[in-house]
């Protein structure tokens, strides 16, 4: 079917798709070895993986099939493996899937003679909730089998499509003689000669496709038609009629020929059973459906009932139930009916223990595909790479990996372009991880860990520190005024990252002078000011420390004068920061004007150094002065009123609240908008996002229900329309918006006990009604109280129209979401243009954290964590690790970010914070320290200890205010949107 290899392999399909043989672990278990083998004959098996390569396994006769399929999996370095199986014709000549709970030698009878089958055995409704490269590949192959042997039927287009796809991963980019001829002496499909043309047609619109973008395209334009993933199981009906029965994720089908005629979803389904030769679907009772209580189906045999009930179940607990159900008892005296039971891990806990997994999965090659082809370039990004902590711990790896970064930084200055590393895998433009933690092959590690805070490579501190420590003023004031320092560092670093940019907007010819002039006219000034005052402020600091003599006199332990002067100087420098808006809006008009500029600006923004939005950064200004605005009440709240500094502090806190209090209506417009040109940027779909008078509210995870189940969906709330979105895994990491649901006329109405889904409710709207569940009781009253809110908003005000997205959107349906939609020839040419290589896009906003931790946030939480920003020194130990390591944190954005010092121009790591919880350790965690705190989530435990109590109580309230997202909704009136 393909041609062969330019070099004959003398190799196993477990070491091409890269698993070597002396590996000895399984990737089902990560961390231990494979499963032990019981005592007993051995026996060779022979499997035919989905490369058609035959492989051997030894194994007990007395081993279960579980056994079995996991020495598969781990030879092919396989962790999704729960989607597949291995099927094999038993004795009365019918595919039937390997029992993992029975014993090999009770279903094979002569092993030995007998080739199992490795196969995809469940397929999702959608493949971006396949999380490995590694997973999507086979099924590609599973898609290629099914298409080549007629099982997968499809219209000429879907086919050629499809093919164009699957050469574009074995032979690379279209060269006209090539592509024809490779065709000539492969086929594919059925008759394939007349779609020759149809197929180069398709594979030249490919070019710069890697075989990982490929097969994701493949399985897109696959998982569209109605036989995907069907296997058709003969039967009739009452009447005799022909008919053939198959199961899917969403409950049982009927089909007539290849033409679906019939669904009975789970939600429908009271109970399925076989009696003999009769297949017997038992429904709930519904008064508004003609079909009867219970359905029969008449199959070939009983066994052919038994071999479709036991699919049946299986397919049901695998996308239904949350947990592998538990064998039931056994009964003391006789049976009754079949204790057959799903056995293994169902699609949830498979998806959370990948996302959780600290396993390093080494790159695979393909067998077909002559693409010379690096993972570490694909514009493809893994989705492993988005998921939670994870910990390093080979130190010689490590330290190998210090060598090399110390030499990059030598070579290169910290103001990288983009260019000088791939965007994907980081975090708001800033990769998670250089100094050490790099996988053996290179990769890069998921972006939202913290790979830095590695026991092994860490920079451990003792007792000396403790010692330093005592010798600072115990005086609560001092620790106040620290914190000033600490965070006025980073401010001015921040300042920094925008004057580079204006530097480089400075020297591009099609930047409005406007533009440059409202930017550089505000933001030069404050570096040098601030610059000043953080020299005044470390040499206070200094003196207060006691490190001359000129602390004895005692004029020196306050900070107030220095605050109030200095305030007094700041005060014209802030007279327009209420300006601030237009220079946002200056940019974003200009950069819709100018493809170059946009380039220059996204190119900017995917710098390490701009490592938060680079929007955040110019509002950066108005968001410190609420900082001394807290820093001096806090003062003032410690000092009696007839301490020295107490005078000082007053005046300097009336002067900014004054300013303050100017720019607070601002303020809130500006945040607004700058939430909303964010958003533009993760969102594919909305023409006229950011309009007068739009205002977000909430975004966040929601299961939506179709006809094809539950179904993870990003929701965006605004005062006027509810966008549902879901993520692709195209070079743009974007979320594709799939509908709309306008709020003018919207009701709620709580239906947990209608579906039988926990935390569901549904949104009743004018002409469309959405059923969808949240991920928790609270989380849904976070949403339903924000949602009631926001439509009573919509009804009394003269808000944007929600007409103004785009015009695709108006039916506000997406072919997933269609319960029996045929493949049509509209989503065959939309699968062609989403194949076309936009821009890089960074690749973990607060958009993608909510995705993969499974959470929301609102615009309060956003409002709040301006204010709630700290830096500052942490000494950092994991759970089973012995020493502490000092790093210079930074809290901002949800996000903790790690430096080796306050020098350091960009952050090494990240660690965002949404779904981790803080605590206090227990006594039995024997942390025998003062001052320490517990960051948790899931297996994921980080220990940190600050320096005093203040400072314990500072990063407790500032982390809290992450992990803690408000419930309530706070949304600006219509007054106070945003300028345009």
């Amino acid at each position: 079917m393909v041609e062969p290899d330019p070099e004959p392999a003398a190799f196993g399909a477990g070491q091409r798709l890269g698993a070597p043989e002396t590996l000895g672990i399984s990737t089902l278990d990560p961390g231990h070895r494979p499963p032990a083998m019981p005592p007993g004959r051995r026996v060779t098996i022979r499997v035919r993986m989905l490369d058609d390569t035959e492989e051997l396994f030894e194994i007990s006769q007395k081993a279960s099939g579980k056994v079995l399929f996991d020495l598969v999996c781990s030879h092919m370095n396989l962790i999704e493996g729960d989607y597949f199986g291995l099927e094999f014709q038993n004795h009365q000549k019918m595919m039937v899937w390997l029992d993992h709970i029975k014993p090999i030698i009770k279903q094979l009878r002569r092993p030995k003679h007998m080739i199992l089958r490795f196969a995809v055995k469940f397929f999702p409704p959608d493949h971006a909730q396949l999380l490995e490269e590694l997973t999507r590949y086979l099924f590609a192959l599973q898609i290629k089998q099914d298409v080549s042997c007629g099982r997968l039927t499809c219209n000429d287009t879907s086919a050629a499509l499809m093919v164009s796809n699957i050469i574009q991963s074995e032979i690379g980019d279209f060269e006209e003689s090539q592509c024809r001829s490779h065709l000539l002496n492969n086929n594919y499909i059925p008759d394939q000669m007349p779609l020759i043309d149809k197929i180069m047609e398709f594979h030249s619109k490919h070019i710069g496709q890697t075989p990982a973008e490929s097969d994701y395209q493949l399985l897109e334009v696959a998982r569209r038609l109605e036989m995907y993933g069907i296997r058709l199981h003969p039967a009739k009906d009452r009447e005799g009629t022909r008919l053939s029965l198959a199961v899917a994720h969403t409950g049982v089908l009927v089909f007539q020929g290849h033409t679906k005629i019939n669904a009975f979803n789970w939600s429908k389904v009271r109970k399925l059973s076989f009696k003999r030769k009769r297949f017997l679907i038992k429904l709930r009772p519904d008064l508004n459906s003609s079909y009867q209580d219970t359905l029969e189906f008449l199959m070939a045999s009983r066994d052919c009932c038994k071999v479709f009930w036991k699919i049946c179940v299986e397919y049901h607990a695998f996308f239904r139930l949350f947990e592998e159900p538990k064998p039931k008892p056994k009964p003391v005296l006789f049976t009754r009916g079949s204790s057959f039971r799903f056995s293994g891990r169902t699609q949830k806990q498979l998806i959370d223990y990948v996302r959780e997994s600290e396993f390093k999965k080494i790159p695979f090659e393909r067998k077909h595909s002559r693409v010379q082809y690096n993972s570490r370039l694909s514009p493809l990004p893994s989705p492993r790479h988005h998921e939670v902590p994870t910990e390093v711990s080979n130190s010689a790896q490590c330290r190998q990996f210090f060598i090399a970064f110390i030499h990059r930084i030598t070579e290169h200055s910290p103001y990288l372009s983009a260019s000088s590393g791939h965007p994907h895998g980081m975090f708001n433009g800033q990769r998670p991880l250089e100094l050490c933690g790099h996988s053996p092959d290179g990769r890069q590690p998921s972006p939202l860990t913290s790979p830095l805070l590695n026991d092994a490579c860490s920079v451990r501190t003792d007792d000396e520190d403790e010692v330093r420590r005592k010798r600072f003023p115990t005086d609560r004031a001092y620790f106040i005024a620290k914190e000033l320092l600490t965070t006025e560092r980073t401010y001015v670093k921040d300042l920094e990252v925008v004057t580079s940019f204006q530097n480089a907007l400075g020297q591009d010819e099609e930047t409005p002078d406007s533009l440059k002039k409202t930017i550089f006219s505000t933001f030069e000034p404050l570096h040098r000011f601030h610059t000043g005052f953080l020299r005044e402020v470390e040499q206070r600091l200094a003196l207060w420390e006691g490190r001359s003599n000129a602390h004895i006199k005692g004029d020196y332990q306050r900070i107030g004068d220095v605050m109030l002067k200095n305030f007094q100087g700041l005060k014209p420098l802030t007279a327009s920061l209420h300006k601030q808006s237009e220079a946002l809006l200056e940019l974003e008009k200009a950069c819709r004007s100018s493809r170059r500029l946009e380039g220059l600006c996204r190119e900017f923004e995917l710098q390490k150094v701009c490592y938060i939005p680079l929007n955040v950064f110019i509002l950066r200004p108005l968001h410190r002065l609420i900082h001394y605005k807290q820093i001096l009440e806090r003062l003032c709240k410690h000092y009696p009123a007839t301490h020295v500094d107490f005078r000082d502090c007053r005046a300097a806190l009336a002067d900014v609240s004054e300013v303050v209090d100017q720019l607070q209506g601002s303020l809130i417009k500006m945040e607004n908008f700058q939430k909303l040109l964010e958003l533009k940027k993760d969102l594919i779909g909305p023409d006229n996002l950011v309009v007068p008078g739009r205002e977000f509210i909430r975004l966040g995870c929601l299961s939506k229900l179709s006809g094809k189940g539950l179904q993870q969906r990003m929701f965006f709330l605004f005062n006027d329309v509810i966008l549902y979105t879901s993520r692709g895994m195209t070079a743009t990491n974007q979320f594709k918006v799939h509908g709309q649901l306008p709020l003018h006329g919207m009701t709620i109405r709580e239906s947990e006990d209608e579906w039988g889904v926990p935390h569901a409710f549904t949104l009743v709207g004018q002409q469309q009604s959405v059923v969808v569940a949240a991920s928790s009781r609270t989380e849904m009253e976070k949403w339903v109280e924000d949602i009631r809110m926001a439509i009573e908003m919509a009804q009394t005000s003269n808000g944007p129209s929600s007409d103004l997205l785009s015009n695709n959107l108006t039916d506000s349906k997406c072919p997933e979401d269609s319960a029996a939609e045929a493949e049509s020839e509209d989503d065959i040419t939309a699968s062609q243009t989403s194949l076309e290589r936009p821009a890089p896009h960074r690749g973990n906003t607060m958009v993608h954290v909510c995705w993969h931790r499974n959470t929301s946030v609102s615009m309060v939480d956003f409002s709040l964590a301006v204010e709630n920003q700290l830096s500052g020194n942490l000494l950092r130990k994991f759970k089973n690790s012995n020493g502490w390591q000092k790093l210079w944190v930074v809290f901002t954005n949800f996000s903790l970010f790690f430096y080796k010092s306050h020098q350091d121009d960009y952050p090494l790591a990240s660690l965002p914070l949404l779904g981790y919880s803080v605590t206090i350790p227990s006594e039995s965690e024997n942390i025998h320290k003062d001052y320490v705190f517990k960051l948790h989530f899931k297996s994921h435990i980080y220990y940190f200890r600050s320096e005093s109590e203040y400072t314990f109580e500072r990063w407790l309230e500032v982390i809290r205010s992450a992990t803690v997202p408000s419930g309530g909704a706070q949304v600006l009136n219509n007054k106070e949107s945003h300028p345009h």
